[in-house]
């Protein structure tokens, strides 16, 4: 009597013929992973839904809805999120500004050391100089703090409303930041000052113009000593 033979395909006709390793039935991802997944998604579509609205309101005219909601719709768009037509209607720059800070520390026998002026502008200038792929920070960062400044206080630096506070907080970080990484010493405390000079004439065929550094300012702006966490170390 002839045997039968034994299959060629082995194991693998066991998992075509429904056996336990069948093609087909892989397990999934584990249900805890799936569930995370999905709010995961969830969390992210709804924050796109709710930035998107909240971006609108912003830039859409004065309504009903804008103005009840204006306090957490400010909240949310500035200073990261701001939006403005200036793509569109650019306003150029009529004047350069530059933003200078110094620091000081209360000794223990309560004495003021105060430092000398560390221009911050020149900072950001030397960052962009050169740089075929300047970065947003070093180009816009500090100089669209001060015109939030501006805009939020005008002349008075004393405020009169949350959005000044927080402009002023915003500054104030940006300066203590930049002045602790770039200077050795400790301090308590900083000031800013702000020079505002005139933008030199465009440059004429055999005409040579004035240098910037030699301009006359038109303005120098002192704004008043804001107490900071001591920063940096002797």
């Amino acid at each position: 009597m002839k045997e039968p033979e034994p299959s060629e395909a082995g194991p693998a006709a066991e998992g075509r013929g429904g056996g336990p390793h069948a093609y087909g039935d892989e397990p999934g991802p584990p249900g805890p992973l799936k569930a995370g997944t999905a709010a995961a998604v969830v969390v992210c579509l709804a924050t796109a839904l709710i930035h998107v609205l909240l971006v609108f309101l912003h830039v859409a005219p004065p309504n009903p809805v804008s103005q009840l909601y204006s306090r957490p719709i400010n909240a949310w768009i500035h200073p990261l999120f701001e939006q403005n037509w200036r793509l569109f209607a650019p306003d150029p720059e009529s004047v350069n500004r530059q933003i200078s800070a110094r620091t000081a520390r209360t000794a223990p026998d309560g004495t003021v050391e105060v430092s000398g002026w560390f221009d911050l502008s020149a900072l950001d200038h030397s960052a962009v100089k050169h740089n075929p792929f300047p970065s947003h920070t070093a180009q816009n960062t500090l100089r669209r703090a001060w015109s939030s400044y501006l805009e939020a206080f005008g002349s008075d630096d004393e405020p009169h409303s949350e959005r000044a506070v927080m402009m002023r907080t915003y500054l104030r970080n940006i300066a203590v930041d930049r002045v602790a990484a770039h200077r050795r010493g400790s301090f308590d405390s900083i000031q800013l000052r702000v020079v505002t000079l005139p933008v030199a004439a465009p440059n004429t065929v055999g005409v040579i113009p004035p240098a910037t550094t030699g301009a006359t300012p038109l303005e120098t702006r002192y704004l008043p000593w804001w107490k900071v966490a001591p920063h940096g170390t002797d």
